[in-house]
């Protein structure tokens, strides 16, 4: 019997053969893990992370959902790329649904101003 967590890289995987993030747009990665969720704005072509957000530090310091966390990540993400000047993405769900907090994130970055 197949793990959960062996489905998603081999969906992660395949979604990669499609996607590649260049300097025009680079790629909005998302990863959820069971108590936080992550976001990276990475250009494959170097290698380089462009800008990333998290709720690690926002979880601890005040109690919030973790889908309140997750359009606080949205935003934050959102506001670092038009800082760097990036407004146009290509959005990585990095093997998710598209449902939930996945998708809150997604909905506040574009609510930001970034394009995908």
């Amino acid at each position: 019997m197949q793990k959960k967590s062996d489905k998603r890289i081999r969906l992660k995987k395949r979604i990669r053969v499609k996607i590649k993030g260049t300097e025009a747009r680079p790629r909005l990665t998302v990863f959820r893990s069971n108590k936080f969720i992550y976001a990276q704005v990475i250009n494959d072509n170097t290698g380089k992370t462009l800008a990333q957000a998290s709720d690690v530090k926002v979880a601890k310091e005040n109690k919030r959902t973790k889908t309140e966390r997750a359009k606080e990540v949205g935003r934050i993400i959102g506001d670092a790329c038009l800082k760097i000047k990036i407004s146009k993405v290509v959005f990585d769900r990095n093997g998710f649904k598209y449902t939930g907090r996945i998708k809150t994130v997604a909905d506040e970055a574009r609510a930001a101003g970034l394009q995908f």
